[in-house]
């Protein structure tokens, strides 16, 4: 069975005695301060420099599943359902606003992940997106777009997803250097625009103003830029039409099967692959 590797990093015999000594040791701490101190004896960095801890965390959960090592009972309910219960609803103007977009102030997008205004993104999305609002895993950035002093929209985006074949076949990719540079494409996994705002060609208008700076506030976050955009659109409630108009590309759709722990399950669910270059030469940098 050993090695084994996870997230790519291969797991043997002695790999497997120091992170029990290190469970073992850190015990009663709980499973997140068991991971950031393997990371920091392995020297695991982000490329920003940050922990790779729930990458880490990954490993831990699959050497327990496969009965290589132990580990202590979580310290907390992961559970986003009920965690999410207490997001409090933030007031918010719902006047109707249904001019067309050239007799309105500017649209303005601001990245709110980590600033005050944190908290009102997870409430509108919450109360007013259809999936409701979760917790993004990995590198991520939020952002609302406002008209005026008014929020109209919310955009967050995540980590690309690992298995896409349609997108890996339009950008050339194998699976070795999609391993290598998978972390320059983005994932847009939420996208709300307020119910009561009725603008024409505001949705392509955001979309298109939050491409324009997305990969500098990555770079400014997490060190690297973006060179590619991605999103899953569910053709059972839309058509993309937004995305179609800021000229994104669609290039496949999913198969209705989702990853659940380390199990898929079929849910029929099919969806759009749309992808967004960012630069002539996409290709070229995400190939290496």
């Amino acid at each position: 069975m050993l090695p084994i590797n996870i997230r790519k990093r291969n797991i043997g015999e002695s790999d497997i005695d120091q992170i029990q000594a290190t469970v073992n040791e850190h015990w009663g701490k709980g499973r997140k301060h068991i991971s950031k101190v393997l990371c920091l004896k392995w020297q695991w960095h982000q490329p920003n420099g940050q922990l790779k801890d729930m990458a880490c965390r990954e490993i831990l959960l699959t050497l327990k599943r496969k009965g290589l090592i132990t580990l202590p009972p979580p310290l907390h309910n992961a559970n986003n359902h009920k965690r999410n219960k207490n997001i409090p609803k933030i007031s918010v103007d719902h006047y109707p606003l249904q001019k067309p977009l050239c007799q309105l102030p500017p649209v303005e997008v601001k990245m709110v992940r980590g600033t005050e205004v944190d908290s009102f993104y997870k409430s509108l999305v919450h109360y007013y997106h259809y999936l409701g609002y979760r917790q993004i895993v990995g590198n991520h950035l939020k952002y609302i777009a406002y008209i005026g002093d008014r929020p109209v929209a919310c955009l967050g985006w995540g980590s690309a997803a690992w298995t896409v074949k349609s997108r890996d076949a339009f950008i050339g990719w194998d699976k070795k250097t999609k391993e290598q540079r998978l972390h320059f494409v983005a994932n847009n996994v939420r996208f709300l625009l307020l119910p009561w705002v009725k603008v024409k060609c505001l949705a392509s208008k955001v979309l298109a103003l939050n491409i324009r700076s997305i990969s500098n506030d990555w770079m400014n976050v997490y060190h690297h830029p973006l060179y590619l955009l991605e999103t899953f659109v569910e053709q059972s409630r839309f058509k993309g039409t937004c995305y179609k108009a800021a000229n994104w590309i669609k290039v496949g759709q999913t198969r209705g099967i989702a990853k659940s722990g380390h199990d898929h399950v079929v849910h029929g669910n099919i969806k759009d692959v749309l992808v967004y270059p960012l630069g002539k030469d996409f290709r070229q940098k995400l190939t290496g």
